[in-house]
């Protein structure tokens, strides 16, 4: 049943996509996204774009006579983009030099200092630390290395050193992070438990942050009776592989996992993006009405069908993190309890849309897309519609309760439907103890959470000014009828005592 409903409501969210992209095109030729949300009840509503593309570069643009082939990884340091261009064996620097201007500092595919193999192979992800040191993940020649900011090798991390890991496995490592300490943590191609974690001197330590193993009852009591041969025919109950991973600005990881199970995506078995401890833990909060694994219908269309893909995710300052979507080339923003805060993109050959989204980065407020199959990168950069949000955000998150519900009124004036411009007024005036009129705006998203939190500080302030009304209510509730049973009773001797001298 919920695939039926998912299938309408993506040929509901098609149309919608449709008619919201053709207006954007008559309505401007550079501003021709789309973007949507999804209410309390799941259903899809229109909204004014959160971000619009400023630019679309490849090579050219750049000035780079020899164009980007198939480049699969993207880091962002202060004003610095690093781009692996994974099919020519490189990684090129570019410095941001104005808001739409971009220099190439310089292009590197060998290192130097004391290696044997010093040309890059198929690099597909790079990191560089506060100190400039630069982590690449050499996947070509099975190995990250470390260099520093004159590329002279440092350090080489190579395949771990586990029982669970044949010694004779090639190492084919596609993400990483790192830490402020150095640490070093990344995804390699066929280990699927979890994160490889290496010391700063290069000791592979542990797995981290392994997904839950997920399986059918029916499945697991048949192979306690299937034979050897059976079993190996069977499908094995493994973790979910990473398809990527970001480390925040407070060191928590971010890793997302596409190709999740559909069932185990709609029981809740299953995370399509994870926040990480440094214990592994998933610590990711989970508000929302819904998930955050994209798109809540799924449907078929265009020759796209299934949930999100997400095969990137980049997390801004303010705790709004953003997943990629490769499946249908959408980029989804969630805040830090989980409510959905935009969908935008698309799959085609139009600014703002996709071929193949491989990597995701922001620069500030900025966001850029990676496609690999277009050899390009799109800019996008936020509107005032987007801008509101943030900054009521942010306000928030700095103590400044009146700003931020000022900026999400200013939000609710251009979308009327915005769920979160409610919740975030109720919540700035929750801060700022008008709790009765918090308690309307709450009621009017169905936010029972901080409906309850709402009432319960509106029920003591209340009675801390009533209370000698209260008080004198309760009195006079004892102490009336004692009275009154007093007065009789004395009434009753006086009428008794009368009848006796009588």
């Amino acid at each position: 049943m919920k695939k039926i409903i998912k299938s309408i409501g993506a040929l509901a969210l098609g149309a919608t996509v449709f008619m919201t992209s053709s207006l954007s095109v008559m309505a401007s030729d550079t501003d021709n996204s789309y973007t949507y949300n999804y209410d309390y009840w799941g259903d899809v509503q229109d909204s004014p774009d959160a971000y619009t593309v400023t630019n679309v570069y490849t090579a050219s643009s750049f000035g780079l006579d020899l164009n980007f082939r198939s480049p699969q990884g993207m880091f962002v340091k202060d004003n610095m983009i690093y781009i692996c261009d994974t099919g020519n064996n490189r990684i090129v620097q570019i410095e941001r030099t104005g808001t739409e201007q971009f220099e190439v500092v310089r292009i590197f595919d060998t290192i130097k200092g004391d290696t044997d193999v010093k040309n890059l192979s198929n690099p597909t992800d790079i990191a560089v630390s506060d100190e400039g040191d630069i982590f690449i993940s050499d996947n070509g020649n099975a190995r990250i290395i470390k260099i520093d900011s004159d590329l002279n090798y440092l350090l080489q991390f190579d395949l771990p050193v586990d029982s669970t890991v044949s010694a004779e496995s090639t190492f084919q490592p596609s993400k990483i992070v790192i830490d402020t300490a150095g640490r070093v943590y990344c995804i390699a191609t066929s280990i699927n438990q979890g994160l490889c974690k290496y010391e700063p001197d290069g000791t592979f330590s542990g797995f981290v942050g392994a997904t839950p193993v997920t399986f059918d009852w029916m499945d697991y009591i048949w192979k306690k009776f299937a034979t050897q041969e059976q079993r190996v025919r069977m499908t094995s109950f493994v973790p979910t592989a990473y398809d990527n991973i970001y480390m925040d600005h407070e060191g928590f990881i971010y890793a997302c996992a596409g190709g999740m199970d559909e069932d185990d995506l709609d029981s809740g078995a299953a995370d399509a993006i994870r926040k990480l401890n440094l214990m592994g833990n998933d610590i990711l909060v989970q508000n929302g009405e819904y998930p955050a694994y994209g798109d809540l219908y799924w449907g078929k269309g265009g020759g796209y069908e299934g949930p999100s893909y997400f095969t990137d995710v980049t997390v801004f300052d303010n705790d709004i993190y953003v997943c990629l979507d490769k499946n249908r080339g959408r980029l989804f923003g969630y805040d830090d309890q989980g409510k959905t805060v935009f969908c935008f993109g698309g799959n085609g050959n139009m600014d703002g849309y996709f071929r193949q989204p491989a990597a995701l980065e922001h620069m500030g407020h900025d966001l850029f897309v990676l496609d690999s199959l277009d050899c390009s990168i799109t800019l996008f950069t936020p509107t005032e519609f987007g801008e509101l949000i943030y900054s009521a955000i942010e306000d928030f998150d700095e103590g400044n309760y009146e700003a931020s519900g000022d900026s999400w009124r200013k939000v609710m004036q251009l979308d009327g439907n915005y769920d979160l411009a409610y919740i975030g007024i109720g919540r700035s005036l929750l801060r700022q103890k008008e709790y009765r009129e918090a308690m309307d705006y709450f009621e009017l998203k169905y936010d029972d959470e901080n409906y309850s939190k709402a009432y319960k500080q509106y029920r003591k302030e209340w009675v801390e000014e009533h209370i000698v009304v209260i008080v004198i209510v309760i009195l006079a509730a004892f102490l009336i009828p004692l009275s009154i049973g007093r007065i009789k009773k004395i009434k009753y001797e006086i009428d008794t005592a009368d009848i006796f001298e009588t």
